[in-house]
């Protein structure tokens, strides 16, 4: 128990030193849209790829449960949009960059720790927390709903795509569904989730990566550790932020 508020203490000392103002803003900048590019950019694909099948995944099942004749099929679409916006764009896409991002966060700076070249730019008095750490911290949170809402769209696309190639809802009903009593603040919603849980993933691996000690294998330990506790932490603040947000 001793160790565990010591490493809460410790993250939040770590944070202080991360949310310091830039010494050079243009240098920030500067590493602000490269780590946008190799974080969140990168991860565009990725996302779509998933969202595309899981979306089918989520008509499919959807409407193999809706046997009863006096249901609409335009429900298929309906309960394809809420699952999505609700929770998949979010917490299982965060889940999933838990794993992507995390792990090159963490393995990226802990190789830095490790080969002592965060060591030296302490030498030459530069806060290396808040140089390596902010622009990553910040692109990943301020542009991560982007990539809650490219997931929603492909999403719907894929459930479009099995509406057209088979007989299990007409593309009529489907598209009704998913037009159907929509609520923009769901939308909202799931964007702030989305941040969140990426200001968990890149803050946590940080950190984790930060402390990396023990050779290779320090780092190899360091980026295991910050997936797990950056899939718990999404958990947890999933059933926070629902709370919350939504009742």
């Amino acid at each position: 128990m001793k160790r565990f508020f010591e490493t809460i203490g410790r993250y939040w000392l770590f944070l202080g030193r991360v949310f310091t103002r830039p010494e050079k803003w243009r240098l920030f900048f500067r590493q602000f849209l490269f780590e946008a590019d190799k974080l969140v950019v990168s991860s565009i694909l990725l996302v779509s790829f998933i969202s595309l099948f899981i979306g089918g995944v989520i008509v499919i099942q959807t409407a193999a449960n809706l046997e009863n004749p006096f249901i609409s099929k335009m429900y298929v679409g309906y309960m394809a949009r809420e699952s999505l916006i609700l929770e998949f764009c979010s917490t299982m896409i965060a889940l999933i960059l838990a794993g992507k991002i995390g792990s090159n966060v963490s393995s990226e700076i802990g190789s830095m720790r490790i080969t002592e070249q965060i060591d030296a730019m302490e030498m030459m008095g530069v806060n290396s927390a808040n140089y390596l750490v902010l622009p990553k911290i910040t692109s990943a949170t301020l542009l991560s709903p982007f990539l809650t809402m490219i997931s929603f769209m492909t999403g719907l696309v894929g459930g479009g795509i099995v509406a057209s190639a088979t007989d299990m809802v007409t593309v009529a009903d489907y598209i009704e569904g998913i037009t159907f009593s929509f609520n923009g603040f769901y939308i909202i919603y799931s964007c702030i989730k989305t941040s969140v849980f990426c200001f968990i993933i890149t803050s946590v691996s940080a950190f984790n990566g930060y402390y990396a000690s023990g050779g290779s294998l320090g780092v190899g330990r360091s980026s295991t550790k910050a997936i797990v506790y950056t899939s718990m932490l999404i958990l947890v603040f999933d059933l926070i932020l629902t709370q919350t947000m939504l009742y």
